[in-house]
């Protein structure tokens, strides 16, 4: 056993979920603590004891910034962990910081979640964003990759091969089913968006179909909101606006409906689209970032071209009841096999006995406790 801290700056959204899912499998194995922001993060959501989540006062902001170092660092001092599991971007750069000029420290596992250097951004912040990335993997034992895309486009980029894995994200069986959240129309089309309202997810692009066609029998419900910033939508009509949820509560919404659109205009991976697929649900994605390796058109799904908003309107136009059950199905075997949560958790604990064990030197102690 060793005792790892997980480090995140939010946690809402789809980063809560990957969370929750490694904090409860490490708890049997190690001694385990979570640092997150307070803000966009929820103490009552997320899958640890009290007493060892630590919430510091933070906002993506400047001024913050130093703040949030600080705390982290202090944190590091108290407990001395054997391993350090950074997530994001930010909470990447604030830890590594920190390290940097360090001789001694702990392991480092870090995974982006999703390059920044690979988001709908101007070139020369992508060449900006992957020189800083390359710089601070100098004080990373082992980068996580979330798919196979964020892989090769970051060896692209320069980061270190023998440094860099691929490991999928994965979520756990299908909760034991309770009554649906909402009537559904058993005649129509029902349709499910779950995530942030914002220009990564697509979400802009999703209402723009939707107002520009009828759909008569199709009806979209949203689940989700803004996140970083207030933003007021014109919601078609045929559009239903739920709000958060618990995440807890997510598969009772996508029992509820015939399928799961995910129109990301980036996505380093897609939790809500295997979240689908272990639903026996399919998936209608955009062809950006992972989703692809998730979704196969035609057999889980569709994948429509980001580019062309007219061929996800004809997707939508020639949905069927009978067609979308016998994808949900086959989709259910393609979760088992690739996407199933124990399948992450033992490729991440192989990562953490390598990285200790290359370091034995260092850490003889912690690697003796844990081989």
């Amino acid at each position: 056993m060793v005792r790892v801290l997980h480090i995140s700056e939010f946690t809402k959204g789809g980063i809560e979920t990957h969370l929750n899912e490694v904090l409860k499998y490490q708890s049997g194995n190690h001694d385990v603590y979570l640092m997150a922001s307070q803000q966009n993060s929820n103490r009552d959501t997320l899958c640890i004891h009290p007493d060892r989540l630590h919430l510091y006062s933070y906002k993506r902001s400047p001024k913050y910034f130093l703040k949030a170092m600080h705390s982290i660092h202090r944190m590091i001092k108290e407990m001395n962990p054997d391993i350090v599991h950074v997530h994001g971007t930010f909470a990447g750069f604030f830890l590594r910081t920190l390290f940097f000029l360090k001789r001694k420290r702990p392991v480092v596992i870090y995974c982006a979640h999703g390059w920044a250097f690979l988001m709908d951004t101007k070139p020369w912040k992508k060449v900006v964003f992957a020189a800083v990335e390359k710089l601070l993997s100098l004080r990373t034992d082992f980068i996580i990759n979330i798919s196979n895309y964020e892989y090769q486009n970051s060896i692209s980029y320069g980061l270190p091969e023998k440094k860099s894995v691929v490991v999928y994200n994965g979520v756990s069986d299908t909760p034991p089913g309770n009554h649906a959240p909402f009537e559904v129309d058993k005649d129509s089309i029902n349709l499910l968006y779950v995530g942030r309202f914002d220009r990564q997810k697509g979400f802009d692009l999703l209402l723009e179909v939707f107002k520009e066609h009828s759909f008569g029998n199709v009806c979209l419900y949203l689940v989700g909101d803004t996140v970083l910033k207030e933003f007021e939508y014109d919601y078609p009509s045929n559009a239903v606006k739920i709000g958060w949820v618990d995440n807890s509560q997510i598969d009772r919404y996508m029992q509820a409906c015939d399928a799961v659109i995910v129109p990301s205009r980036w996505e380093g991976f897609g939790i809500v689209a295997i979240e689908a697929l272990r639903n026996k649900k399919p998936v209608i994605a955009s062809n950006r970032g992972a989703l692809p390796e998730i979704i196969k058109h035609g057999i889980n799904g569709y994948i429509f071209d980001f580019n062309n908003r007219e061929e996800l309107a004809h997707i939508i136009q020639r949905l069927n009841k009978q067609q979308l059950q016998m994808m949900g199905e086959r989709g259910e075997l393609i979760f088992n096999e690739k996407f199933h949560s124990d399948k992450m958790n033992e490729q991440i604990q192989q990562l953490y006995e390598e990285a200790l064990k290359n370091r034995r030197d260092r850490y003889s102690k912690a690697v003796s406790k844990y081989v």
